[in-house]
């Protein structure tokens, strides 16, 4: 039999206790600024004591740019009712065209305030190709019904121009039928550019072959065998096409007159893929030269304590629960104020530490970049690659030669026989330099860049010269060989 005896031991051990304060620090440490921004945001609704401080350039009244959105959102509801667009007229919507006539009269502009802008500024706006397309639905359809989808499916026209949605998506999404929207789409399909409103790349270079009347039998083949265009194997195309080869050169130069994305000659805005966290700039020679590195402070906010309001309150308030809150609101502001100075110092220390490795990529290109681990900066700045490693996650620094996630700067190393380190990133640009300059009389195989990499003293073996190529998306030797000796 057994005894049960209770008894009390004492036991010390460490344990790694997670603060909310702490687990708010490393938060934001991973967050980016534009995450950050949304996380003061809804501390700043939360916390009466925070305010942010605008930001320079950032306007002090919000401006109203959904005011029409709720309108068109009932209007998308159903299409197939009685509604023939009169309702919207007298809500006070007007088109393009009265939009821009509305405050002319007899005796022309009433409203002076926009003399400002000359007759030249207007004939030097740039159209776009929502504008463009617009334009010629308003000439092309009367019924009110049609204009309105007609509209909505110009929204939907992604940045090439393709509408890849099908029938039933869009007439399911648009509330009305699959016959109405494959009507419309009849008419808009033969809208200019030409290829706009395609569903994939061959659509969109048939409908440019038939704009020009050239989409024969021959050349609908053709475009059902672009795999063997792209692959080069001509005889086999010639043989689907049932044409020879002198004809077929003919069609696949008409294939190469067309444009694939038919909205680039509207894109006159440039596409910000990624905000920067940090900036760098060159600094001039009487300051020393090299790089400034500092945080992008127009999408970094500034949160302020307002203490004047925490004095007034303190010193009015009796009871002890409402005192207590004050109190606890007043230390959260105060652990987020420094938590965000914390934060921005540790930015700054690991993109200084890395511009600073990495000067030679700045200077001189890409076949520059150190090969570079968490654990060599990490070292250099006395932190723990952790922090390193949630510094550089997720966030972009903005240098002379573009926009770069921190992480980009970290690659593996290629040690050579002398002992000298070559970034992986920094081989691939090699490899590609070295294909691009081939002649076509003398294609490099794998073997012959291994060759090569040898005599400027990078041991590679010829698995990773083919990795290296299938991750640049460059064809092998012999596919190469077939496009230079056209």
């Amino acid at each position: 039999m057994s005894n049960i005896n209770q008894r009390l031991d004492l036991r010390q051990s460490q344990n790694l206790v997670m603060t909310p304060q702490l687990q708010q620090a490393i938060k934001l440490l991973q967050m980016n600024n534009v995450e950050l921004a949304e996380f003061i945001d809804s501390e700043i609704a939360q916390n009466p004591l925070l305010e942010k401080q605008a930001s320079e350039g950032e306007s002090e009244t919000p401006i109203q740019e959904n005011a029409a959105e709720g309108e068109r959102d009932s209007l998308e509801d159903n299409f197939d009712g009685e509604w023939s667009g009169e309702d919207t007229k007298a809500a006070g919507a007007t088109s393009d065209f009265d939009a821009g006539t509305a405050q002319v009269g007899a005796g022309g502009n009433r409203n002076f305030d926009s003399m400002d802008e000359g007759f030249e500024s207007s004939l030097a706006k740039q159209e776009t190709l929502r504008d463009h397309l617009l334009e010629q639905l308003n000439v092309t359809f009367d019924d009110p019904k049609d204009r309105m989808i007609g509209a909505l499916l110009i929204d939907m026209v992604d940045e090439a121009g393709y509408l890849r949605e099908g029938t039933q998506a869009l007439a399911q999404k648009l509330g009305t039928e699959g016959a109405r929207i494959e009507a419309l789409m009849d008419k808009l399909r033969k809208f200019s550019p030409a290829g706009v409103f395609a569903k994939d790349l061959k659509d969109c270079l048939a409908l440019q072959l038939e704009d020009q009347s050239k989409l024969d039998e021959p050349m609908r083949k053709l475009l059902e065998n672009l795999h063997l265009l792209a692959s080069h194997d001509m005889n086999e195309l010639a043989k689907k096409c049932d044409v020879n080869t002198l004809y077929l050169l003919d069609m696949i130069g008409d294939i190469k007159s067309l444009n694939p994305k038919p909205a680039s000659d509207f894109d006159h805005m440039v596409v910000q893929t990624a905000i920067p966290d940090v900036l760098m700039k060159k600094q001039a020679k009487h300051l020393g030269g090299g790089w400034r590195v500092e945080l992008n402070t127009e999408t970094l906010p500034r949160v302020l304590i307002n203490n004047e309001y925490y004095t007034l309150v303190s010193n009015s308030t009796k009871d002890k629960k409402d005192r207590e809150y004050i109190t606890t609101q007043m230390n959260n502001a105060n652990w987020l104020v420094k938590s965000l100075d914390q934060r921005a110092q540790t930015i700054l220390k690991v993109a200084s530490e890395l511009v600073e490795q990495q000067d030679a990529f700045f200077n001189f290109g890409i076949e520059f970049l150190r090969p570079l681990t968490l654990k060599d900066i990490a070292q250099a700045i006395d932190m723990h690659e952790s922090t390193v490693s949630r510094v550089t996650t997720n966030k972009y620094i903005g240098t002379p030669r573009g926009i770069f996630e921190l992480k980009y700067f970290f690659s593996t190393a290629l040690v050579s026989a002398d002992g000298t380190s070559y970034s992986s990133e920094s081989i691939k640009a090699r490899i590609k330099s070295l294909v691009d300059d081939e002649k076509p009389d003398d294609v490099l195989s794998d073997d012959a860049l291994v060759e090569l990499l040898q005599k400027e003293g990078i041991d590679i073996a010829r698995r990773t010269i083919a990795k290296y190529r299938d991750m640049l998306n460059i064809p092998s030797s012999v596919q190469r060989r077939k496009q230079k000796a056209r």
